[in-house]
């Protein structure tokens, strides 16, 4: 029915309907302990935060307070309640009292070592299930959850009710104080958890996953999961949100929010000397300004950053960013800046706007849509659920409607580009507010939709993007991927791979370094040149005479990644003389057919594979001599075999015998013997290489002389497997009526021996085409009969 954790013990704690209390170690699974605590049900146990006390209530109206120090003695008995005593909890401010819910109607505050309770908290009309203390901040509350479906906040210092929370259709089962959230939640028997705000005491949300009855609630500090227990089963989810909330002006001053805590670093105060590694955690003072009147949901700086605005709990603050003074307030539920920061606009529900100019209304935009949220930067853009809006700061027209479904919207500094995110992809959109002038000028009617011609898209990129900035025309992101990215002309370059979640909130420009965030508020950073990304927005927009003058200020190690830049541009000539590796140079030289530059290149790398390379592309192009001086110094047999035969050099096929040989290529080795007509070599090729039955038949054909010598080592080499099989070869010597005309083929090897010495030139070769050992046998016959052979 009860459980706890004791972490520092490694215990679970459990009471139970049997009246027994168990305790286990939770890593070993023994069982440390078990003992009978009451003569009724055991409804809940409270672990004190430091001491070795455990507190226990049950249906026999009682609670007890053991000692496991003292062999879990009961050293003390709270009696005083008329009902069941449902729950009990120790008061985090204050551990030496604790507060017990009875279905007596009542709630009893009492101090360890006194019989009697502190006081008495009456106001619920039935019976109290649940309680739990406020441990955030300086506020003596306590909530309370009855029977009568409400739930109360208590001042237990005034012992008074602040407020009561009505809604649930059913018995209220648990109730809690976020830790971390500005939120009371509480779960009933109607099968709903509902989330109220701790201090509007607004409900906020209402989750209900049809798994009946919910009967406890938990949560984990430090962190936004909530666990939900039911009748069918249990519920984690994440509320609030995880991204820490933190802002950074053009100048590196960071401003962050814990819950209502305000705190700044300043970028500007690392040491000039200092070295700043990729991805490490910057060391910086924290300094505390304040705190922030309203509960911070989101955070930003002003275009100049003078300010910083605040926004949350429907209403806004204006802070100077210095000193942390209230400038301005009003009420909303958004807050974005203009690209002036005289500037911003507020929306204050879903279908109404505010504009304010000098901090003062200057104009209220009336939506005939529901506004799911608004982005400030160089137009003021409005989401819908299906669309986007974007309308002049000044006079609140409508310039554009894009139908997209919009996650986050980006500005460049200058205005002229904006990213717009989606789930999944993220468009680059040129903003032309030329256009837009000429329109106005010519006293065109905007029109529903705005005007077209506004935006031109320039890059659609497929990306589940996190957070994002802009850095010149060069826009950076991080993906679901945890990637670090950026896009200049639609090429995504990946910058790093991060090891943990970070979010993206500046770029400085004079440290050449991206500026993130993580979960624990630690400031890290990465180098991004300013002068990479001015070079390829420079070479984007077609000024290479510009883009090369830059090129000079960037360091050598980065050129690598500009050719690769340029050659994705199609700029290939100029990335090969961008390009410092040089096995890159080598692809981009035979990629552009520059043959000079490839052997240029190719004595520097002397690799076989770039030498086989640069062959292939010389034989491509016509060039044999080149090809056959690659070749060989890339040892390419075959491409050399292929050049010997096509030209017909008996030279150069002797010469790739001894190479082939070298290398251990048996196969050429045997071709290029075969081709000049080296039979006894290449019968003794065969033995050597183990392949006698091939040897045998071989000399059969071409080589009767050496059939008997053959056949002999393959009877010896097959008796090692069949004796039998062996003894059934037949060779010239033994069985010579198996071998008709044997005579006249050893006479005409001799022939094919006195043709072989002299070279035939290849203008002769189709006289000798189809020529065979047969044809040569029916010419010493002929010369037989006429008498040219002895």
């Amino acid at each position: 029915r009860t459980a706890k954790f004791v972490a520092r013990k490694q215990w679970v704690l459990t009471g139970a309907d049997d009246m027994m209390v168990r305790v286990f170690n939770y890593n070993t699974m023994d069982k440390v302990k078990v003992f009978e605590a009451h003569t009724d049900y055991i409804r809940s146990v409270a672990v004190h935060p430091t001491a070795s006390y455990v507190l226990t209530a049950s249906d026999d109206m009682l609670v007890k307070l053991w000692d496991w120090d003292k062999g879990w003695q009961c050293v003390q008995v709270f009696e005083a309640h008329t009902h069941y005593v449902m729950q009990v909890v120790f008061n985090p401010k204050d551990a030496n009292t604790f507060a017990s819910a009875s279905l007596d109607h009542t709630v009893k505050v009492w101090s360890i070592g006194h019989q009697m309770p502190n006081f008495t908290l009456e106001g619920h009309n039935k019976g109290i299930n649940c309680l739990d203390y406020f441990s955030g901040g300086e506020k003596p509350h306590l909530i309370t959850g009855g029977d009568d479906k409400k739930v109360k906040i208590w001042d237990y210092q005034s012992k008074g009710c602040v407020n009561t929370l009505e809604g649930h259709s059913h018995n209220v089962s648990a109730v809690c104080f976020h830790p971390e959230l500005p939120l009371i939640i509480t779960g009933s028997e109607d099968g709903t958890i509902r989330m109220w705000h701790s201090t509007t005491y607004r409900l906020e949300q209402t989750l209900n996953y049809g798994l009946e009855r919910v009967w406890t609630i938990a949560y984990l500090k430090g962190s936004n999961m909530l666990a939900i227990g039911y009748d069918e089963g249990s519920v984690l989810v994440k509320i609030g949100r995880e991204e820490p909330l933190a802002s950074m002006d053009a100048g590196g001053k960071i401003v962050s929010a814990k819950h209502n805590e305000i705190q700044s670093v300043n970028l500007k105060s690392l040491p000039a000397d200092v070295e700043i590694s990729d991805g490490e955690k910057l060391r910086l003072a924290v300094k505390d300004l304040g705190s922030s009147d309203v509960y911070p949901q989101s955070l930003q700086h002003s275009p100049n950053g003078r300010f910083v605005s605040v926004c949350g709990d429907g209403e806004y603050v204006i802070y100077t960013a210095l000193a942390w003074r209230n400038k301005s307030f009003g009420q909303g539920l958004e807050f974005v800046w203009s690209y002036d920061s005289s500037m911003y606009a507020t929306k204050e529900s879903g279908s109404i706007l505010k504009i304010h100019k000098n901090f003062k209304e200057d104009k209220t935009l009336r939506l005939d849509y529901h506004a799911e949220g608004i982005s400030g930067g160089a137009l003021l853009g409005v989401r819908s659920r299906d669309f986007i809006c974007f309308y002049d700061w000044l006079d609140g027209s409508l310039i554009r409607r894009i139908d997209v479904t919009v996650k986050s919207i980006h500005w460049s500094e200058r205005g002229d580009m904006v990213a717009v995110i989606s789930d999944d992809t993220f468009y680059v959109l040129a903003f032309h507010r030329e256009i837009i002038d000429q329109y106005l000028e010519a006293g065109h009617d905007l029109g529903e939709e705005g005007v077209e011609d506004a935006f031109e898209v320039l890059h659609e990129v497929g990306a589940s993007v996190q957070t994002a900035i802009w850095a010149g025309d060069c826009f950076v992101y991080n993906d679901s991927a945890m990637h670090l990215n950026y896009v200049v002309g639609g090429e995504v370059t990946k910058l790093f791979h991060l090891d943990h979640p970070m979010y993206i909130i500046g770029y400085l420009a004079n440290l050449n370094r991206l500026i993130l965030i993580d979960r624990e508020f630690s400031i890290i950073s990465y180098k991004l040149l300013l002068s990479v990304i001015e070079y390829k927005t420079l070479v984007i927009r077609g000024d290479m005479d510009s883009a090369a003058n830059l090129l000079k200020t960037v360091p050598e190690e980065h050129h690598n990644g500009m050719a690769e830049f340029l050659e994705a541009k199609g700029f290939v000539e100029e990335a090969l003389s961008v390009a410092t590796d040089d096995n890159y140079k080598f692809d981009l030289a035979v990629q552009l057919g520059r043959l000079d530059k490839a052997k240029e290149v190719a004595f520097l790398l002397n690799i076989p594979q770039r030498w086989k390379q640069l062959g292939d592309l010389a034989m491509s192009s016509g060039d044999i001599e080149l090809a056959e001086d690659c070749f060989l110094k890339g040892k390419d047999l075959s491409g050399l075999l292929l050049i010997y035969t096509a030209k017909a050099d008996a030279r150069g096929v002797q010469n790739l015998i001894a190479l082939a040989k070298e290398e251990g290529k048996t196969n050429i080795t045997f071709l290029c013997s075969f081709l000049l007509g080296k039979t006894e070599e290449c019968v003794d090729l065969l033995s050597e290489s183990g392949r006698i039955p091939e040897a045998a038949f071989f000399a059969r054909t071409y080589v009767p002389s050496k059939i008997t010598e053959m056949v002999g080592e393959w009877k010896e080499d097959l008796k090692k497997t069949s004796k039998v099989a062996a003894e059934s070869l037949a060779d010239p010597t033994s069985h010579a009526d198996l071998f008709p005309d044997m005579e006249w083929a050893l006479k005409a090897e001799e022939l094919r021996t006195q043709l072989n010495s002299t070279s035939i030139p290849s203008r002769s070769f189709s006289d000798y085409e189809g020529c065979t050992m047969a044809d040569l046998i029916s010419q010493v016959k002929e010369m037989s009969v006429n008498g040219g052979v002895a």
